[in-house]
């Protein structure tokens, strides 16, 4: 190798190691402005990488729904808000956790896991299963019971210990709530709807209602109502058929009582002159629900109660915590 040749290969390594170290260089920025910290939470860190993995799913959920670009921002920005106190409340109960010393045992998740799979008639290889289209491992999966279980001792040391609920607590929601104790039918109901402007005049109000006799006429004729609902109803509920769910008799207004009590499953109202417009109404299923004495309801009413103030009391607590803790979130 000539001198010159020599001169020139050293000239292309330290080239390429120049090349190299201004790659490397902008590789480091580049990971350094994907992965920064957006908030602190005691002694401790939550990074972007963290909070855009949970934040992705639910952010093309919201991409799927049709939003204009102004509304599609403004949910974004309050799914990601809402998110990242979400993490902070995790990491605020973890530190909890080590401090009050909580600890779950193998055999603990276990236990839970074979409840589960029990409950739901899974097998082991069910189970497996569902949780790779979901994308968890078995061990993935075990380390999320692992975090429910450390949550659920660390809500029973703080909260549930401290709930005391007493007859004339259950009595007093018993007497609130005596509606959904005294029986009664529920209907499961579909509706076609036709509105009638605020501004119309008779002629356009009988033009509506000529729609609607035709309407009822092709459901005289034998039509799919669940079909005619989707073609011609104005109903927010006209793409799943007019579904309106199953309602308790109580709830519905008194036009619309008398119009359904005279009916059977499978029959339909004649056309109802109604607050929302022309109506004509479905019954697809009638219930009979029996009624509960405070005796009955007692231990239902208590496990609802008991949940209620459960749930109040674990939010105040986690109130208090973050007042006491130091958290920053870095925009």
């Amino acid at each position: 190798m000539t001198n010159k040749d020599f001169m020139n290969s050293l000239k292309h390594v330290a080239w390429c190691l120049a090349c190299s170290l201004i790659f490397c260089g902008n590789a480091r920025a580049e990971v350094e402005l994907v992965d920064r910290i957006v908030a602190v939470v005691n002694n401790e860190i939550i990074s972007l990488f963290e909070l855009e993995q949970v934040f992705e799913p639910y952010a093309e959920k919201v991409k799927a729904f049709g939003y204009s670009p102004e509304e599609e921002q403004k949910m974004l920005f309050k799914v990601r808000e809402d998110i990242l106190n979400q993490l902070i409340d995790q990491k605020l109960t973890s530190q909890e956790i080590r401090q009050s010393r909580i600890t779950v045992s193998g055999k603990e998740i276990d236990s839970t896991i074979e409840r589960i799979k029990e409950s739901n008639s899974y097998t082991d290889e069910t189970l497996r299963e569902l949780l790779a289209k979901e994308g968890l491992t078995m061990e993935g999966y075990r380390e999320r019971m692992k975090e429910q279980i450390l949550r659920g001792k660390l809500v029973s040391l703080e909260v549930k210990s401290k709930v005391v609920l007493t007859k004339e607590d259950i009595k007093a929601y018993y007497e609130k709530h005596g509606e959904a104790y005294r029986g009664g039918r529920k209907y499961h109901l579909r509706n076609i709807l036709m509105e009638i402007p605020d501004s119309a005049d008779e002629e356009q109000k009988l033009e509506v209602n000529r729609k609607m006799e035709a309407v009822l006429t092709q459901l005289e004729a034998g039509e799919s109502f669940e079909e005619v609902a989707r073609e011609v109803s104005q109903s927010s509920s006209a793409a799943e058929g007019g579904n309106l769910g199953i309602l308790d008799e109580d709830v519905l207004s008194l036009q619309i009582r008398e119009a359904v009590n005279a009916l059977k499953a499978g029959e339909f109202t004649p056309i109802l002159d109604t607050d929302l417009g022309y109506q004509i109404f479905f019954v697809e299923e009638i219930k009979q629900a029996e009624g509960k004495s405070l005796e009955e309801a007692s231990s239902e009413i208590e496990q609802k109660l008991y949940n209620e103030v459960v749930n109040q009391k674990f939010l105040s607590w986690l109130e208090e915590l973050r007042k006491r803790s130091h958290i920053k979130i870095v925009k």
